[in-house]
């Protein structure tokens, strides 16, 4: 019987290819900046059309991230978020969606400190699709990888334009629900513009995997989306953009009634206008 990983998002993928429509995956830091109001804006980001989400645990050292997840961690890990109760807020989620496929990007040390296999199946529970452990290197994600497959979770692989092609075709024969591609070398946050490697790495996988692709860092504007999209990704990822927008609305943590009704309004109209760029003629 396949995962419900796999089924999830072999059926996301399927319905965006009959549609002619690119996938948007909204990021958030889960609790951040409560966990009342992070489920909360889980729920905006489906009411504006996400496709699927991609979700972190807040960790104290967040090595890929830029300043703006690094101080989303921080609110969320001062809420008292940590990741049972990240878990807890996901659980609730996946229990009003349960179709949306769910993936989290983490640390390793979080997985390490109760073991792959008791983690990978704390992350089932919850209602988790796939992982992508952002600090892994391939080379010792074997014990990661059997422990999520046992589990029924994806093991989700990062690739940069710095890969080199025989570690690519390793990643790329590991499998997983996507590859997660990394437009630019860095840390997340937005950018003016899509690096000019991302096109070339999109033509690199394609020669040697049908697996999708989502394209990642400094994707914030719907021009970006169409741009990931016309360079062969199958969908994009936007993290800091949304992070920005709780930032702005909930900087010291809880918003009060009128800054989390706006805040949770501007999160949906994001996403909708994320979402509408991977349409043909979207805007």
């Amino acid at each position: 019987m396949p995962a419900m990983s796999d089924s999830r998002y072999a059926a996301a993928f399927a319905r965006l290819a009959a549609a002619r429509e690119g996938a948007f995956v909204p990021f958030t830091v889960l609790g951040d900046p409560d966990p009342e109001t992070s489920l909360a804006v889980l729920e905006s980001f489906a009411a504006g059309g996400a496709d699927m989400l991609e979700l972190g645990i807040a960790f104290s050292d967040p090595v890929a991230d830029g300043p703006t997840i690094q101080a989303a961690d921080l609110r969320a890990l001062a809420a008292g978020v940590t990741p049972p109760v990240a878990l807890e807020v996901l659980a609730e989620f996946r229990r009003r969606h349960p179709e949306l496929p769910l993936g989290l990007l983490l640390y390793a040390n979080l997985v390490q400190r109760p073991g792959p296999q008791a983690f990978s199946r704390r992350l089932a529970a919850a209602g988790a699709d796939s992982v992508l452990i952002a600090d892994l290197p391939p080379e010792e994600a074997a014990p990661f990888a059997r422990a999520a497959k046992t589990a029924g979770i994806g093991l989700v692989s990062m690739v940069t334009p710095l890969t080199r092609p025989a570690r690519l075709a390793a990643i790329a024969a590991r499998g997983g629900p996507y590859l997660y591609v990394v437009s630019r070398a860095g840390v997340t946050g937005r950018d003016a513009s899509l690096a000019t490697t991302a096109a070339p790495l999109l033509a690199r996988l394609r020669a040697v995997t049908a697996i999708p692709t989502l394209l990642g860092f400094g994707i914030g504007k719907p021009a970006q989306v169409r741009a990931a999209l016309a360079a062969g990704a199958t969908g994009a990822i936007s993290g800091s953009a949304a992070v920005e927008i709780i930032a702005r609305h909930a900087p010291a943590g809880r918003p009060g009634p009128r800054a989390r009704r706006a805040l949770l309004a501007e999160l949906a109209d994001f996403t909708a206008a994320m979402k509408a760029a991977t349409r043909r003629g979207g805007a």
